[in-house]
């Protein structure tokens, strides 16, 4: 006996233009085609327009010797060096200040957050009063204030703020004290390196003991004395190969000293002031995220209260608060190009600015710029990332 087919017979393909997947396809492909001609146009337009002007196109620019000077370089730069020299010169301007801004915008922001929730009145009014004012400000106005009307509200050179004689203030910038190594200090950098990772084993050993036995060490304490004492050690039996340079009112200026132009101190100033009020708020966001129960745990415990913001309610809102983090840094980056308003010589003012008007290469200079502070983007993204994953709860 023949038993009747239960399954579904298969429906007669249609036309190909029917076909949803084929008609995707074709409709990418098509709109591909478009974007690249355009593109190729776009390129053959700019390269006869170039040749037109008598505009040579290449890289070969980079060798060419710059000509100007740059009021401060971490690099070995004079007006004789190329202009690769100048980018490198524009490029470690603009990481010094957003690393400088970035560590003192995290600070700032950390401690005005968690202000703004203290049980004190006048102190968490203060603080709320700082984020909405500088939250609320241009940050491009910030930094002409600070530039203009605070730093050039400072004395002359002769009359400069001084703390200690070692420490002096005046229009012209900051001038500290600077450091000379000596030779064999290098043995000194490499034993803290290494108490820096016996430091890091000490703690994963402690954190294991912990586990097993349920005891824990103060790591802490003994972590600290072990990054201290071991480079002091080698420090002093290497004969102490530091020395410092103190800086001297001599004629016109001072000699010797580390000399911080107002340009970087006005800047630095603005960005951390402006940052700061955003991860502000951030911070006091993470930390009201978390549950009140934890607190309330925590001190029925006998737990301080310091030690409950640091071990308990802390680290649950770094959870929260490493994403937001991450794009108020790449935030703090790219704002450092308005360094161009007050004339400091960062990545944009040097190269984008100055290199640009004297070769002409508009096209390879503005692609150079576009890609570095691209590139700071996405390592500064991939850093973050990488702590945010180190952050994260992990599932057994």
């Amino acid at each position: 006996m023949l038993r009747p087919s239960t399954s579904i017979p298969k429906r007669a393909r249609g036309p190909l233009w029917r076909d949803p997947q084929v008609r995707s396809l074709v409709i990418q492909t098509v709109l591909l085609i478009a974007l690249v001609g355009v593109i190729m146009l776009m390129i053959h337009n700019t390269m006869a327009n170039l040749q037109a002007r008598g505009i040579n196109t290449g890289f070969a620019f980079l060798d060419y010797r710059a000509g100007f000077s740059i009021a401060q370089t971490l690099n070995d730069y004079s007006s004789n060096s190329s202009y690769g020299d100048a980018f490198l010169a524009g490029l470690y301007n603009t990481l010094l200040v957003s690393i400088l801004g970035i560590i003192a915008s995290t600070v700032v922001g950390l401690v005005v957050g968690i202000a703004r929730l203290s049980p004190n009145w006048l102190l968490a009014r203060v603080a709320t009063v700082y984020i909405e004012i500088f939250r609320n400000i241009p940050l491009l106005l910030q930094i002409l204030f600070w530039y203009f009307a605070a730093l050039g509200a400072l004395p002359q050179l002769r009359q400069s703020l001084s703390l200690f004689d070692l420490f002096f203030l005046n229009q012209r910038g900051m001038i500290i004290p600077a450091p000379i190594l000596g030779e064999g200090f290098s043995a000194t950098v490499y034993g803290l390196l290494a108490a820096v990772v016996l430091a890091w084993g000490l703690a994963r050993m402690n954190k294991k003991r912990q586990a097993e036995t349920g005891q824990r060490l103060p790591i802490g304490w003994i972590n600290l004395g072990v990054i201290v004492v071991i480079p002091l050690v080698i420090f002093l039996i290497s004969g102490s190969p530091l020395s410092w340079s103190v800086p001297e009112l001599v004629g016109f200026n001072y000699r010797g000293g580390l000399h911080m132009i107002p340009e970087l101190i006005g800047l630095w100033v603005a960005l951390t002031i402006y940052t700061a009020s955003f991860i502000a708020e951030i911070v006091r966001s993470g930390i009201q995220s978390v549950s009140h129960g934890q607190t309330e745990a925590a001190s029925s415990l006998g737990l301080p209260k310091g030690i409950t913001m640091r071990k308990v309610i802390m680290p649950q809102a770094m959870r929260l608060m490493i994403p937001q983090l991450s794009s108020q840094y790449l935030s703090l980056t790219k704002n450092s190009s308005l360094a161009i308003a007050i004339g400091y010589p960062d990545l944009f003012a040097v190269f984008g600015n100055t290199t640009m008007n004297q070769t002409g290469q508009a096209v390879e200079i503005m692609a150079i710029t576009m890609g570095v502070y691209l590139a700071l983007s996405l390592i500064t993204s991939l850093l973050m990332n990488l702590f945010n994953s180190r952050m994260a709860l992990k599932e057994r």
